[in-house]
């Protein structure tokens, strides 16, 4: 007989032995500090896992995160500095390798981010349309609000049908503040 599984205990230091057992392979994160807040990086192998703003809803559990990563791990590295540059304006997108975990829908609407040009928004309903379910709106506003990969799979640039800064898990006014970067909105 197998002992239960224990969910790993929040209070627990990341790479700690006990979150090492459900901690993926390769799992390493880092910490930036930004003029938006400071944000948590996550990779895996070698692709970028997640991008959340701290205290961030949605914002991962410390067992899937891993070690936290010093300067020299190649991936980390470009991906501090191609979020930095973005904020900063001095960039107009990003040239990571991305592995976002979800399901096939959530995929499927983290894919259409993508696809939103910088300066431009879109709506729920549309990004429903895009998908050949028009009435799933609701169900794209949960995936969108679950995106692990912020800014850089830039959910942000969804409003509500009539142009409504809705809900974002950095907080609006970093929705905000992304959109006036972008040239989505004036200052």
């Amino acid at each position: 007989m197998t002992a239960p599984h224990t969910p790993p205990d929040p209070d627990l230091p990341v790479g700690t032995a006990e979150a090492a057992a459900s901690t993926p392979p390769g799992a390493r994160h880092r910490r930036v500090r930004t003029p938006l807040g400071s944000y948590l990086i996550a990779a895996e192998s070698g692709a970028v896992t997640g991008v959340w703003r701290e205290e961030q809803s949605h914002f991962p559990s410390s067992d899937r995160l891993g070690e936290e990563a010093p300067s020299g791990d190649p991936l980390l590295d470009a991906a501090e500095s191609q979020l930095l540059a973005y904020i900063a304006g001095e960039r107009d997108g990003f040239d990571l390798p991305l592995a976002p975990r979800g399901t096939p829908f959530q995929q499927s609407v983290w894919t259409l981010l993508q696809q939103i040009p910088r300066g431009a928004t879109t709506t729920y309903g549309q990004l429903a349309r895009e998908l050949g379910r028009p009435r799933a709106a609701q169900a794209v506003g949960a995936a969108v609000g679950s995106n692990p990969i912020s800014i850089v799979v830039p959910c942000h640039r969804v409003l509500a049908t009539g142009g409504a800064m809705t809900g974002y898990a950095g907080g609006i006014e970093t929705k905000q503040a992304l959109l006036v970067l972008e040239g989505a909105l004036l200052a």
